[in-house]
């Protein structure tokens, strides 16, 4: 008798919910979600468990839960996953005291510092020839003050590492920061400092344009370390909220063969497994697509890549649960548009909006006309709204959640400021 399959997703965000309804869609299993609180995102789901665990920054307690998870599900083959950075860092640094009992599907320790490092990543990118930012790297612990000599403001200052600057606390903490001069950035240097972080903060050239120019990459790596599938897609707008700041809104999946190519030489020189995602912005200044970040994992909005087609999860069960070759065909079946080397060729809306609000931030008509015809055809998804989502009190959520976009927006990225960085993008 086979046993069943049991996904655990940490996490409460829209990333630990796209994940849970990728393994419902593939599977009809209801996957267990831990989060540190109940969250409107995964409460009243009929597509999962959730499970609150108050104490999950702490690895001990984390650890706790997924072996008390184990013992409810002795009948299962059971898989945790992340969905957030800092969490895949706590199950790869703790997989020796839950890899009896779950399969773990993240590289070891040194490569996931190594890469999710933004200065380690900036190295590797220098060594094989890949475009990154120009960067200087700031130890925010020793004090003094970064050479930005070879900077031109403004510029782009994040936290080298965002597992250890999710513990850290301040007032206008942001994802990512927008630093308009010196005396600015050096402020925010001392904020963070005086907050307890410890690491370093990397300091980047800024690439003019507005959301429109990042690109998205997702990538799966087999156990040899080869590069058999990837997902790229053209990031239409992006969430300003500062705790989410940076992350997708709109994606349009498409086909960029020489940005799949650069990558995959990036992941099979350090022998990488898995998934990798990787947030890129197009420079119009030279034409050149720049590589910012690998996250080891799927991302938050890795439902973009399900919603066209392919769902992701199955690599994970097809290899490392199945002990199958993750031949792309035959994990994802003979109907989903690949090219010989595993690239999606699909074209899909992906979006956590409302239409009309995405639409009015499109500011390029011909994508706006893309994106528009795409939702006329039905193929558009908003991961949040499932079929098998039935519950009437998840429902009313959904569309006070959905109303509250335009507010956010409106407050955090007037229309006003999107044309003015879309202009000294095209200047």
């Amino acid at each position: 008798m086979s046993r069943r399959l049991q996904p655990v997703v940490l996490g409460g965000d829209i990333g630990a919910y796209s994940l849970a309804r990728t393994f419902h869609e593939a599977y009809g299993v209801k996957p267990v979600v831990v989060s540190g609180m109940s969250t409107g995102l995964v409460r009243h789901s009929r597509i999962l468990q959730h499970v609150v665990e108050p104490a999950i920054d702490d690895p001990d307690a984390i650890v706790a839960r997924l072996r008390t998870i184990a013992d409810q599900h002795t009948d299962a083959d059971l898989i945790v996953v992340g969905s957030a950075d800092w969490l895949v860092r706590t199950l790869v640094e703790q997989r020796d005291r839950i890899s009896d009992r779950y399969t773990i599907p993240y590289v070891g320790i040194d490569l996931l510092a190594q890469l999710t490092d933004k200065e380690g990543f900036g190295d590797l990118c220098a060594e094989l020839g890949i475009a990154h930012p120009t960067t200087v790297v700031h130890d925010v612990a020793a004090g003094g003050e970064p050479d930005t000599s070879g900077l031109t403001f403004p510029v782009i200052a994040k936290a080298a590492s965002t597992a250890a600057y999710h513990d850290v606390e301040f007032a206008g903490k942001k994802k990512v920061f927008l630093v308009e001069t010196r005396a600015e950035l050096l402020d925010l240097l001392g904020r963070v400092r005086d907050a307890g972080y410890t690491g370093s903060f990397v300091v980047q050239d800024y690439i003019p344009g507005d959301d429109s120019g990042m690109r998205i990459l997702t990538c799966y790596s087999d156990a040899d370390g080869r590069v058999r599938f990837s997902a790229f897609g053209h990031v239409l707008l992006e969430e300003h909220t500062p705790g989410a700041l940076g992350n997708p809104a709109g994606i349009v999946t498409q086909v960029q063969s020489d940005v799949v190519e650069q990558a995959t030489r990036l992941l099979e020189h350090v022998g990488w497994t898995g998934f990798a995602n990787f947030d890129l912005k197009f420079d119009p200044r030279d034409g050149r697509y720049v590589f910012f970040e690998l996250n080891p994992r799927l991302g938050r909005s890795n439902f973009y890549i399900t919603a066209a087609g392919a769902n992701a999860v199955r690599f994970y069960v097809h290899e490392h649960l199945h002990g199958l070759d993750p031949d792309p065909r035959a994990v994802l079946g003979p109907q989903v548009p690949l090219s010989a080397t595993g690239e999606l060729q699909a074209e899909h809306l992906y979006t956590v909006l409302p239409g009309p609000l995405l639409r009015r931030y499109v500011l390029d008509p011909q994508v706006r006309g893309r994106a528009r015809r795409l939702a006329r055809r039905r193929r558009s998804t908003n991961p949040l709204w499932y079929r098998a989502e039935t519950d009437p009190r998840r429902i009313a959520y959904l569309l006070v959640a959905q109303a509250n976009q335009w507010r956010k927006f409106a407050r955090h990225y007037p229309v006003a400021e999107a044309r003015r960085l879309a202009w000294k993008g095209s200047a």
